[in-house]
Order: C-alpha cells, then sequence, then structure tokens
C-alpha cells in the first residue's frame, strides 16, 4: 500500500509533470489543508469557483491576449464581490466584462453563488434551533482561518435582519396561502401568549392526517373580535366547511362564540380536555384534585359519551358540596367534552 504524504508549498510548486495551473492551486490549498478536511475543501471550491468566472468570461470575450475583431465584449478588470459559504458572506474578486456599446456583462454563475437563499435558510434553520445571534459564527462549519478572518454577514445585527426579513416573508405567505385545495377536516385553534400580546392560531388537519398552518392572528387579548377576524379570513381563503367541520379550541369563550358566529350548526365543537382538567384543578384545594382529576379522566375516556357526560355532571353535583367555586369551570361547555366519541373518534387519534 502506498504512502501518502502531505507536501509542503515547495513540493507542490516544484512537481514538473503537473501543468503550472494546478501547482499554483497546490500551492494555495496546502496551507488549508493543514487546518482540517473542511477548510481544504473550502479553498479547493474557491479556486474552482474563480476558473468558472474566469471560463465564463472567456467564452464570451474570447480568449486572453488574443485579438478578435468579432468578439462582443473585452475584458474590464475585476471587481470586490462575496459568495455564500459555511453560513457566512466570503469576499471574492471576480472578473469583470462590457460589451463593446459599454454595457456591463452580467456573469451567470457569479449570481448563482452570490445568491443569499442558501444563507437565509442556514440563519433560519439556527435561530430556530435555539441558537442566539451571538453565537451564530461560532456554530459555523470551519473554512479556514484567512476565509474566516474576512468573512462577513455573521454578527449579531446581520443575523437578526435576516432572521426578521425572512420571518415576515414566511408569515405573509402564510397568511395569503389558498386553501381551498386542501381538504380540511378539523380545525384546531388556541391562544398562545407572548410579549404581553395574545397571538390567535390556526392548525388545520386534512382529510389523509397532515396538520397545516393556516392562520395566525395578533390581538392584546383572546377576545371574539380577534378570532371572529382570522376565521372570516380562512373563509375568504377558500376553507371550506359546507359538509361539516370539527373545531377543537380550549376553555376560551370567545373561540366557542366566533366559531358558531362564522360557522354556525355546520361546526362541531370539541373542548381539550386536557385544559378543562387544569382550569378544574386551579379552583381546587390540593386535598381535593386527585380524586376529582382521576373521575373527570374516567368520564372523558368513557366508551359511551352519554353515560360519561351523566358522570360529569354527577361529579359536579358532589363537587356543589365539597368545592362549590370550581363548580362553575366544570359545568361551563361540558356537552362540548363529549363531541368527538359518537363520531367513531377513539383512541389515540381522540
Amino acid at each position: 500500500v502506498p504512502t501518502v504524504r502531505l507536501a509542503d508549498t515547495a513540493d507542490a510548486a516544484a512537481l514538473p509533470d503537473l501543468p503550472e495551473e494546478i501547482q499554483l492551486a497546490l500551492a494555495d490549498i496546502v496551507g488549508a489543508a493543514r487546518e482540517g478536511l473542511m477548510a481544504m475543501s473550502v479553498a479547493a471550491g474557491l479556486a474552482v469557483m474563480a476558473a468558472m468566472f474566469d471560463a465564463e468570461i472567456s467564452q464570451v470575450c474570447g480568449p486572453k491576449g488574443r485579438h478578435d475583431t468579432k468578439r462582443a465584449a473585452v475584458r474590464h478588470g475585476a471587481g470586490r464581490g462575496s459568495v455564500t459559504l459555511g453560513g457566512r458572506r466570503v469576499a471574492v474578486s471576480r472578473p469583470r466584462a462590457r460589451t463593446v456599446d459599454g454595457h456591463e456583462v452580467p456573469l451567470a454563475s457569479y449570481t448563482h453563488f452570490a445568491a443569499e437563499d442558501l444563507l437565509t435558510e442556514v440563519v433560519m434553520e439556527r435561530m430556530l434551533a435555539g441558537v442566539a445571534t451571538r453565537r451564530h459564527a461560532r456554530t459555523a462549519e470551519p473554512v479556514g482561518a484567512q476565509v474566516g478572518e474576512e468573512a462577513k454577514s455573521t454578527s449579531r445585527s446581520a443575523i437578526s435582519r435576516r432572521f426578521v426579513r425572512q420571518t415576515e416573508t414566511a408569515l405573509a405567505e402564510l397568511m395569503s396561502r389558498d386553501l381551498s385545495e386542501l381538504d380540511i377536516k378539523v380545525l384546531m385553534l388556541d391562544g398562545e401568549h407572548m410579549a404581553e400580546r395574545c397571538v390567535v392560531v390556526a392548525l388545520a388537519i386534512t382529510a389523509d392526517g397532515t396538520k397545516v398552518p393556516v392562520g395566525l392572528w395578533d390581538g392584546s387579548t383572546e377576545n371574539k373580535t380577534v378570532v371572529r377576524s382570522l376565521l372570516a379570513d380562512l373563509v375568504e381563503r377558500g376553507l371550506a366547511f359546507d359538509d361539516g367541520l370539527l373545531v377543537v379550541i380550549d376553555g376560551a369563550k370567545a373561540l366557542s362564540a366566533a366559531v358558531r358566529e362564522v360557522f354556525g350548526d355546520k361546526a362541531l365543537i370539541q373542548r381539550c380536555t386536557l385544559h378543562k382538567r387544569r382550569n378544574i384543578a386551579d379552583h381546587l384545594p390540593d386535598k381535593e384534585k386527585a380524586w376529582v382529576d382521576a373521575k373527570l379522566v374516567k368520564a372523558f375516556n368513557h366508551p359511551d359519551p352519554d353515560a360519561g357526560l351523566r358522570n360529569a355532571k354527577h361529579l359536579a353535583a358532589q363537587m356543589d358540596k365539597k368545592s362549590p367555586s370550581a363548580t362553575p369551570s366544570l359545568r361551563e361547555g361540558l356537552q362540548e367534552m363529549f363531541t368527538v366519541a359518537p363520531l367513531g373518534i377513539h383512541a389515540r387519534l381522540a
């Protein structure tokens, strides 16, 4: 088995059997190889990128140093530019050319490498994974000391601006997407409190079980007006409910009222049993929580929904004597706790 030896710059320049361009490329890459495989790959990639730029210029202007009266463009020096590489912007030199009538010749290869879509995707992935803006540069792939020192778009402010810009774009697309092509059977609504605001979220479930975020609506509270505006917007965008719609909500009265106002009797409402159990527990003394919750679980999971509803009402009568302050929370919307059972939805799906 032949041994492999890492050449240094002098070795690379002294290889007589290789073309001069290859010898120069080896001399540039050899230092990066000592920094690691990724850094060497980056150096090789930048060298190939530069060769592509030159090849494209040659196609437009012809071979360098040869006079051609029929050429449509001429070389016009070089300009500074930057490309996306390893979650950062890296400075490169790009050759320039102008047509005989003085117009700049665009480089298709440079336009491709300079596109910021990939950088934006990297920023989004890291931010959504919980990487702070100040740690973005440290989580980037190693690209070599020299390339890393010249890199841009890694500061906290640059990452933050890019993230905000991309999330605004994603939100606009979400809020305008056509829903008429989706066979939506279930609509889940909930309010999420963020930074002293309440964002009402709408998540649709299609007939084949696919979950699709379909709407976000910002408001100061989870009130009826906000929810009604969200639902009306979904209908305008093509949400069909003539064949019926199952709407799953928590215990908020505003959600239930808005659903009935927009969808009428076409919508069946199922309230979240977990929210109900938590709300009731908040009104109970510690010594009462365990047995009440056990009876609630048994009632909600009863195979016969009518029997389960009767058991829940019986529990409310018992609580009238022991914990009357918790009874209104249990009785409110109690019928809507048993909507899915008569539909044949059981076990994990329920």
